[in-house]
């Protein structure tokens, strides 16, 4: 929305129109609705300016009157279309009914206001005079141009404050059935309220997406980017952890890793409105200290404003305003990672600088009580040498911190602690728990540190978000995979243990992983290249030695793309769970159909991963691959379903059958569209393809279920026949 602006990315947000609890009103597409509107609108009210200053004295031509007309048409049209969408708010949230419907009247006014003044095709004709038009009434025009901007900038803001209501009430309902999802103490009761956790937790990831994509202050969308992507890779863990704590009710370790996964949670769905409604609980403040690179910035500009005003500001202020960006250097000097050389010269520079300070105010003073052409050259002469020697401090410091983190990043790449803490789990070791359990700890304050000095070389405010919220990861992720390994080492044989575990470690490599891209956007910016944008998503990526991917050069994908695919990729890792939570209920785990089933779920999976840039496939043709064993394992299901068919009575048959015949076609048609070239199309093949992957995912849920049911309904009918036969032969 223009007046007050609301990804992925961890991303963005596009125009996928998911469920909404309002039917029209509020999908998550009116919000595009009414900015498309607008943005049609204003170009045109800008082109009716230009008309009104056309010049009176000249002679109309036919060519001129017609695009007047045309202008004046196409104003009306879309004010027509805009109120249409302000009506539907209106009719859907009462509460602004009135005031909505107001503004519409005046808007629809304006727009034929403007029409009716600029029908001007038959003004060069005689019997046009008296005829009133954009020429003979131009403060007409000009109110009618203003009276429309008035209007529709109120239905923005009208409609601004109901998606902010309905971003709010989404909150509450993901909330409501988080309270349920803690008490709950039976795994049937659990299944159904996280399907309904999963479809809430869809919705709101699509409103506050949305929300992302509009915002226009960049610190803003970095904080929404943050807390979103919290919220989605939290939504696996509390899965996980919340069936460990099924599983093993009496375990402290699981019960306090499952805490820390809703308490996570809660404080990212607050963050979210805070950003969304633009204030704090409670009427805090944004406490969070000033980087070093946004000190110096400010500090240099203060200096050299001295060339056009000397009495610009206080040399009390300038020497305060140096020391507090000098004292953050202290978290350099201070850190036991700091090389002795780095120590060294940022100490050396920040001396240099009090002294050139110094200098500079000493000129300063004869500056303003002479101002000779020699003191003026010298005081040029201070400005230039104390800002030089920031911006060697600068240098220093973003050398030390990227190093740093380049060497922390290489040394922990194959993530050797993490392997150790899942076999120790495993072998039921505690001795060794507690020893990898103190190395991923010691790890994690490394990399904590590194975050905090990051973020002082960041040098943009949306980075500095992205380096509190990678060191925020890293402090809770570290506590949780440690309770998760104390879990698994107290239950060695349990297999959710051992997934939960799995997750943890799968969170903390991916937030190695973009913190290595943080690394690489952090030098992009100190390096000039700040424009480069670093893509949501890892496809597609070249492979070595393949010359079929050269008709895979695609176009590069723009943020409405990348929102889409990244939200059809969330709600296919919602759809694995849902169907993981199915597959747990069958006894028999060797039965084909639930064989297939966790492999069309574990491939999904794999799926989603890829769409965030994460997960074992990498590159574009990876993921055609999978989708194909995908679409291969569907028809293997469905035939297996078939089989079990065979055993039913008639109606309970059709039931069955109804589901296959709906997967099948999928399945083909999935074969189909992999094997479709689509040069420079890459990610409307992979739309598709993640778009069919679904709805197979959302048929395999209901098969699971339906088989489950009728297996037992079969069961039960064969343990009654053999009950009767025994008792007949008794007889």
């Amino acid at each position: 929305m223009a007046a007050s602006p609301g990804p992925a990315g961890v991303g963005g947000a596009g125009t996928f129109h998911g469920s909404s609890p309002s039917g029209f009103a509020f999908d998550s597409g009116l919000e595009i609705k009414t900015r498309s509107v607008e943005q049609t609108l204003l170009p045109l009210v800008s082109q009716i300016t230009t008309l009104i200053n056309h010049k009176d004295n000249t002679k109309k031509s036919d060519k001129t009157l017609q695009a007047i007309q045309r202008v004046g048409q196409a104003v009306n049209l879309a004010v027509g279309r805009f109120v249409k969408v302000g009506e539907a708010i209106a009719n859907e949230n009462w509460d602004l009914k009135e005031e909505i419907n107001i503004a519409c009247i005046e808007a629809k006014q304006a727009g034929e206001t403007i029409a009716a003044l600029t029908d001007i095709t038959n003004l060069n004709h005689p019997d046009s005079d008296g005829q009133i038009t954009i020429f003979t009434d131009k403060t007409g025009v000009i109110k009618a141009a203003r009276l429309l901007l008035s209007s529709v900038t109120k239905v923005l803001l009208l409609a601004d404050r109901v998606v902010i209501k309905q971003i709010i009430t989404s909150r509450n309902k993901v909330l409501t059935t988080m309270e349920r999802l803690e008490k709950v103490n039976s795994f049937q009761e659990f299944v159904q309220i996280f399907s309904q956790f999963g479809n809430e937790m869809v919705e709101f990831a699509h409103l506050t997406g949305d929300r992302q994509n509009d915002l226009k202050d960049e610190k803003k969308k970095a904080k929404m980017a943050a807390a979103r992507a919290v919220l989605e890779k939290c939504t696996m863990m509390l899965l996980t952890a919340s069936k460990t704590c099924l599983r093993h009710p009496n375990c402290e370790s699981a019960h306090k890793n499952k805490e820390g996964v809703f308490n996570r949670m809660k404080v990212a769905l607050d963050k979210v409105i805070e950003i969304v409604t633009d204030c704090k609980p409670n009427g805090e403040t944004d406490v969070s200290s000033i980087s070093i690179f946004t000190g110096i910035k400010e500090f240099k500009m203060n200096v050299e404003a001295l060339r056009e005003d000397l009495y610009f500001q206080s040399k009390e202020n300038l020497s305060a305003a140096l020391e507090v960006t000098l004292e953050h250097t202290e978290d350099f000097t201070d850190s036991a990672y700091t090389s002795h050389k780095h120590r060294e010269r940022i100490l050396e520079l920040s001396t240099q600088a009090r002294m050139e300070l110094q200098q500079l105010i000493s000129v300063w003073i004869q500056a303003q009580s002479k101002k000779t052409k020699s003191i003026v050259e010298e005081l040029e002469l201070s400005i230039l040498k104390i800002t030089h020697n920031l911006d060697e401090l600068k240098k220093e410091l973003h050398r030390t911190a990227t190093q740093l983190a380049a060497d922390l990043l290489k040394r922990h790449a194959d993530h050797v602690v993490l392997k150790a803490l899942k076999l120790t789990g495993v072998e039921g070791n505690l001795e060794a728990l507690a020893e990898y359990a103190s190395k991923l700890s010691e790890q994690k304050e490394q990399l904590i540190e590194t975050c905090r000095l990051l973020r002082h070389v960041s040098g943009t405010e949306p980075l500095e978000i992205t380096c509190i919220h990678a060191e925020e990861t890293f402090q809770v992720t570290g506590q949780q995979i440690i309770s998760a390994a104390e879990t698994l080492t107290l239950h060695p044989s349990s297999k959710i243990a051992k997934e939960n575990l799995d997750v943890f470690c799968e969170a903390w490599e991916s937030q190695i992983s973009d913190m290595s891209t943080l690394l690489r956007e952090i030098n992009d910016v100190f390096e000039g290249r700040r424009g480069e944008k670093y893509g949501y998503l890892s496809l597609p990526k070249p492979m070595k030695n393949n010359a079929n991917l050269k008709s895979l050069k695609p176009d590069k994908p723009d943020s409405e793309e990348q929102a889409k695919i990244a939200k059809l990729g969330l709600k296919l890792g919602l759809l694995t769970s849902d169907a993981d939570c199915e597959i747990e209920k069958w006894e028999d785990q060797e039965n084909e159909i639930v064989r297939y089933g966790r492999n069309m779920s574990s491939m999904a999976y794999s799926l989603y991963l890829f769409t965030r840039g994460e997960g074992p496939l990498k590159t574009s043709q990876d993921l055609i691959h999978q989708l194909e064993a995908f679409a291969t394992e569907g028809l293997k299901l469905a035939s297996s379903v078939q089989a079990l068919s065979k055993q039913l009575k008639d109606d309970d048959k059709l039931m069955l059958l109804l589901e296959i015949n709906k997967l099948i076609p999928l399945c083909h048609q999935l074969q189909t569209i992999t094997k479709t070239p689509l040069p420079n199309k890459v990610f409307l093949k992979v739309d598709k393809c993640i778009i069919k992957a679904r709805s197979m995912m959302a048929i395999l849920i209901q098969l699971l279920s339906l088989c489950y049911k009728l297996l037992k309904k079969v069961e039960s009918r064969w343990v009654s026949v053999t009950n009767k036969d025994t008792m007949d032969g008794k007889t």
